[in-house]
């Protein structure tokens, strides 16, 4: 890892995603579709929520604009109807795209959209953005962990 402050900070951002990945790898477009608690979503809803995530805080609140998703918005909160490949690829796009953000803005850059408070009054530049994308990535790979553990019983599938 190296030693200056964005760095580390995409360091970490980076680290939470591959957890998310590591996590559903290997389960079925089935498992993957399917409600484990009570709250009825899926581990592949919730990857699209956090690719969604990755396009509102990156692209949308930083640079002030978003291309359109290629679907309308279909679904219910954190459940979706497309299938792995498809939110996988989003995914991973989205990854990519905030990472070309990161690296192209300062981290004291004020950001050009606006969140809705009371987040929206906490975030003032980049570095609060990448900040809360590497909590909400790790809040949710947590719970992608208790779900994977219910699911087959396997734990620990994150990085190391």
């Amino acid at each position: 890892m190296a030693g200056d402050e964005k760095n580390t900070l995409l360091w970490f951002l980076r680290a939470q995603r591959r957890s998310v990945l590591a996590i559903l790898d290997g389960l079925g477009e089935d498992v993957l579709t399917t409600p484990v608690l009570p709250t009825g979503w899926t581990p592949l809803g919730m990857v699209e929520h956090l690719g969604y995530a990755e396009r509102h805080w990156f692209q949308e609140i930083v640079t002030g604009t978003a291309d359109p998703v290629a679907w309308p918005d279909d679904h219910e909160p954190l459940t979706t109807p497309r299938s792995a490949a498809v939110v996988f690829a989003f995914y991973r796009e989205q990854c990519r795209r905030s990472d070309e953000i990161f690296a192209a803005t300062p981290l004291s850059a004020v950001p050009k959209g606006r969140h809705p408070a009371p987040l929206g009054d906490e975030i003032a530049d980049l570095r609060g953005v990448v900040l809360h994308m590497i909590e909400e990535t790790a809040r949710h790979a947590g719970h992608l962990d208790v779900v994977r553990e219910l699911i087959d019983g396997r734990t620990g599938l994150g990085p190391r």
